[in-house]
């Protein structure tokens, strides 16, 4: 049997070129990030700058009040991949026993009890800081362009504004003011502004400017104690005070306090990574998902290369069983505490997990045992409903979990807005690489339109991260004070023979590494160029506890892309998977950026789901 083919036709070249790379999950921030790169500004810079147009153009799906990851080489250390880390921690009022005070037995999947500190904007400055060239002002000049004078606004924020509406008009009235102003929605390509949100970058920048600081990271870091200890901080904690609703159909105040704010740093650490097929996979510890995608990978690299196509029936059962063994650990282990994942990366482990795959799809919940280590056993529940919302309705819960992919309940061709307001659809995602080998891949999420009130004074929300923790004392993710929640963010970087070789990722909660698995095995193992890969028809597995909001789970539930073709998906429901199909062109939202160290050529490719994603390079 030999591995499928890839289809000849692409919805899109993958561009080549040697002087720089950039795709993301809008063609905006896409072109100001290349825009960077063709001022000789390098990759650290073009990302950043393209970050914080995301944070304007797509403000439905991350912002400001937000949290991000990314992996990255320097060209001079191509074989080092590092973390940037910007996943800020739980307020240290932020306790099971205050949030059980409140009524509650979940973290909200929106409002301010289910915010962490906001990490982006810091991990963005850090990263132009250590490893940048370019000063801020012009750095920040295409988002604050956007903000002040308008861009086009996308009709999948229409959808998500009209989505929320309702919760905006009666609970949150800064979310209405900002959003609909005069009471109206805005129309798909209408000119928008964030005028707050420009207020507040022209007040970072005139703080770095009228700092005393004499060199450039002098100035980028009084930016950041403005946004940590100065006027942002203080805004943040005053409007955090007022009571408002939240996705449990009850009202309540936040807990974050300016000692939080000011306690928080980003920071670069080393990345974990695994040996798959001679390539080097580096991903974020174990405060992430990441280190899933690794184990999934441990797994499957004990098997033919017939197995691992994801194209076949006996390929996409393979893979399927194989990421819910690794995502059951995930469950089970993962957290910001120590970890065992020497062991859980480990060739041993990794094969005693494959012996659990047969023929057929498991319905079970299976973490696997790990000495010295209790697995955690969460709630496994179907379904989720209290009293306030059964009083309530769905108009509870608008505005909950992150913007990601959803079982479909009947085939769509594209992302869609429910009545609850969660949005099928996805988070942010953008991949640089310059002409020195500078490579960075950043998933930057949280804090969109519908987390929480947007703070008037600042232009933003808070994200809602928080509901990835449980309120269950002694679950590795438990809420804890000071403590990280476990992300669902998880960018991916690839090296070969000491060299980065691939820069990538994709928004989608819990489908961000599965979705990754699929192009990681058709590139490395299928020879797909990056477009191709990207291309293919996309599935995942929902057999286990979501990470939002309200936290159930489908035992045995796979979605699938319709392409994947009648005989294959009739093949994996004979083997027992509850298969929802999702459509042609609904599943999997990658950009990546690739370098070949031997010869300089560059490659870049996006998504082309939803028409918005794009690459661009030369």
């Amino acid at each position: 049997m030999t591995y499928t083919a890839p289809n000849v036709f692409t919805t899109r070249p993958t561009l080549q070129g040697t002087f720089g790379m950039t795709a993301s999950t809008h063609w905006l921030a896409t072109a100001c990030a290349q825009a960077v790169l063709e001022r000789d500004g390098n990759a650290f810079d073009a990302a950043v700058a393209g970050a914080f147009v995301l944070h304007v153009v797509e403000p439905h799906l991350n912002g400001p009040g937000g949290d991000m990851t990314g992996v990255f080489v320097t060209a001079s250390e191509p074989d080092t991949p590092r973390v940037l880390m910007g996943q800020g921690p739980a307020p240290q009022a932020a306790t099971i026993d205050h949030y059980r005070s409140e009524g509650l037995d979940l973290v909200p999947g929106s409002g301010a009890l289910a915010a962490a500190v906001p990490g982006a904007v810091d991990a963005w400055l850090l990263l132009l800081r250590d490893y940048g060239t370019w000063e801020l002002p012009e750095v920040l000049a295409f988002a604050l362009g956007y903000a002040r004078e308008g861009h086009p606004i996308l009709g999948r924020v229409v959808a998500t504004i009209g989505s929320v509406a309702a919760l905006f008009t009666e609970h949150w009235p800064t979310s209405a003011a900002q959003w609909m102003p005069n009471g109206h929605l805005p129309h798909a390509g209408d000119l928008v502004t964030n005028k707050a949100w420009a207020t507040s970058l022209a007040r970072l920048l005139a703080a770095s400017a009228d700092s005393a600081a004499v060199t450039r990271e002098g100035r980028i870091d009084a930016a950041r104690w403005e946004w940590r200890e100065g006027f942002v901080a203080r805004a943040i904690v005053r409007f955090g005070r007022s009571a408002h609703r939240h996705s449990s159909g009850t009202d309540h105040a936040g807990v974050m306090t300016l000692a939080d704010l000011a306690g928080f740093e980003a920071s670069i650490e080393e990345a974990t990574s695994v040996v798959f097929r001679g390539h080097t996979i580096a991903k974020t510890g174990a405060w992430g998902q990441g280190p899933a995608l690794l184990q999934t990978l441990m797994i499957l690299d004990g098997f033919d290369d017939e197995r691992l196509d994801p194209s076949t029936a006996l390929g996409a059962h393979t893979i399927l069983e194989a990421q819910k063994l690794a995502i059951a650990d995930r469950e089970a282990y993962y957290g910001d505490a120590s970890v065992p994942l020497d062991y859980l990366l480990s060739a041993d482990y990794a094969a005693t997990r494959r012996a659990l795959i047969t023929d057929q799809a498991s319905q079970e919940f299976r973490p696997g045992i790990v000495p010295d280590h209790a697995p955690y056993y969460p709630v496994l529940r179907t379904e989720y409903s209290t009293a306030a919302l059964s009083e309530q309705g769905a108009g509870a819960s608008v505005g909950v979990g992150e913007p990601t992919v959803a079982a479909p309940t009947r085939a769509a061709a594209e992302p869609e807005v429910l009545s609850t307001g969660e949005m099928r659809g996805d988070t942010c995602h953008i991949d640089v690489v310059d002409r020195w080998g500078n490579m960075v891949a950043a998933t930057p999420s949280g804090g969109w339109l519908q987390s929480s009130p947007t703070i008037p004074e600042l232009g933003f929300c808070l994200g809602s991260r928080l509901q990835m923790t449980w309120l269950e004392p002694g679950a590795p993710s438990a809420l804890t004070g000071g403590m990280r929640p476990r992300t669902t963010l998880t960018p991916t970087l690839v090296l070969k023979d000491g060299q980065a070789v691939t820069a990538l990722g994709s928004p989608g909660g819990d489908q961000q590494d599965q979705w990754q698995l699929l192009y990681l095995l058709r590139t490395i193992v299928g020879g797909y160029t990056p477009q191709q890969a990207i291309d293919a028809p996309a599935f995942h597995s929902t057999a286990f506890p979501s990470s939002f909001w309200p936290r159930t789970w489908e035992p045995g539930g796979a979605v699938v892309e319709d392409r994947l073709g009648e005989a294959v998906i009739e093949q994996l429901e004979q083997r027992g998977h509850r298969v929802t199909r999702a459509g042609g062109w609904a599943l999997g939202r990658i950009s990546a950026v690739t370098r070949d160290p031997q010869t300089g050529l560059l490659q870049s490719a996006a998504n082309p789901r939803g028409a918005q994603g794009y690459a661009a390079g030369r």
